[in-house]
C-alpha cells in the first residue's frame, strides 16, 4: 500500500525562473469558478479580507497520475500540500486569513472526493481549462502532453494579489510558511 502522507524520497525543487513575478500587485479578473458545493465563486469579489488561494497541480493516488510525474518539480506532493492547509486551517483563520481556497484543473466531483476523503474545512475551485492562468499567464506544468497549474499560492486582499509564493518547495511544508508569511505582515 501507497503511504500517501510522505513525500517521495528524492523529489527535485523546482528554481525559481521568475514564471510568477508579474503577479503581485494584479487585480484578479472577474472569473467565476466552480466551488465544490455547486456554486460559483467570482475571484474578483472574495471580499475585503485576506484570502488563500493556493494552486496545485492533481490531487490524485499516485496510480491515476501521468508517467513521470515525481521527476517533474514541483509536481509532486499536493495532497501533502493540502493536508498541510486542513491542519493549518485555524491557525491561518486567526493568524490573518479570512479564508482558504485551493484551485487545480481538476472537475468539481473528483474535487468534492479529495473534499470528503480528507475531510478539508475550506472550498476547493475547479479551473479544467486553466483560464485563471490564461488570463494571468499564470506559470503551468506540462506532463505526459498535459498541462496542470504550477504549484502557487496566491495572497488577495481587495481582488488584488498581495503576494505570491513560487516555487512551492517542499509542499508538505508549505501552509507553515505561508502562516509564517501572515504573522510577519499583518493586515
Amino acid at each position: 500500500m501507497d503511504d500517501l502522507t510522505r513525500l517521495p524520497a528524492g523529489l527535485p525543487e523546482p528554481e525559481d525562473d521568475g514564471a510568477a513575478d508579474h503577479l503581485p500587485g494584479t487585480r484578479l479578473p472577474h472569473l467565476e469558478l466552480p466551488h465544490i458545493e455547486g456554486r460559483l465563486v467570482a475571484l474578483d469579489r472574495l471580499g475585503t479580507g485576506r484570502t488563500v488561494l493556493y494552486a496545485f497541480p492533481r490531487a490524485a493516488h499516485p496510480r491515476e497520475l501521468p508517467d513521470g510525474w515525481d521527476s517533474v518539480p514541483g509536481a509532486a506532493g499536493c495532497l501533502q500540500e493540502t493536508r498541510g492547509f486542513r491542519d493549518r486551517h485555524a491557525e491561518l483563520l486567526t493568524t490573518g486569513a479570512s479564508r482558504v481556497l485551493g484551485l487545480s484543473g481538476q472537475d468539481s466531483p473528483c474535487q468534492r472526493e479529495l473534499a470528503e476523503r480528507l475531510r478539508l474545512p475550506f472550498g476547493l475551485l475547479s479551473d479544467p481549462v486553466l483560464a485563471l492562468a490564461g488570463v494571468l499567464r499564470m506559470p503551468l506544468l506540462e506532463v505526459a502532453g498535459r498541462l496542470f497549474y504550477r504549484r502557487l499560492t496566491l495572497i488577495v486582499r481587495a481582488g488584488v494579489i498581495e503576494h505570491v509564493f513560487h516555487p512551492v518547495f517542499p509542499a508538505d511544508r508549505h501552509a507553515a510558511q505561508v502562516l509564517d508569511w501572515l504573522r510577519a505582515n499583518p493586515a
